[in-house]
């Protein structure tokens, strides 16, 4: 699948929940699905900085695809990487760097998140657009 198949997956799934309160459950649960991290993958490197609860993320360039995986010290926000994670993991560089977070949007998410979570999401991103910058310049 693309990360717009993804992407549009992801919004498809957010439709059929009634409310906040319901896509907040589906969220952590997603969260509790998300294999995360081991302890020494939870480096400064991999933190995030921006975000109200500590996340780490973790990039692997494996044939020319990168491969994320991550972790948070909260439920909420490892339910939000995972979401992140399972859209752009094993794609290309490329094809992360082209692609847009207009998902967030058509989900509703940012609304739903307090301003520092929202915060916290837009670093996440930006940190996943990063990996894809400095993995295309190694090449």
């Amino acid at each position: 699948m693309t990360i717009k198949e993804n992407q549009q997956e992801l919004v498809e799934e957010f439709s059929f929940l009634e409310d906040w309160e319901q896509k907040y459950e589906y969220i952590i649960d997603l969260g509790k699905e998300l294999e995360g991290l081991p302890d020494d993958k939870k480096t400064d490197d991999n933190l995030i900085r921006g975000c109200q609860s500590k996340v780490w993320i973790d990039a692997e360039h494996k044939d020319g695809k990168l491969f994320f995986n991550a972790d948070s010290d909260g439920i909420l926000p490892k339910g939000i990487v995972s979401l992140l994670v399972r859209i752009y993991s094993g794609h290309s560089t490329q094809e992360i760097l082209d692609s847009d977070f207009d998902f967030i949007s058509q989900i509703g998410l940012q609304e739903f998140l307090s301003p520092s979570r929202a915060n916290g999401l837009m670093a996440m991103t930006k940190q996943i657009k990063f990996y894809a910058v400095a993995f295309q310049l190694k090449k």
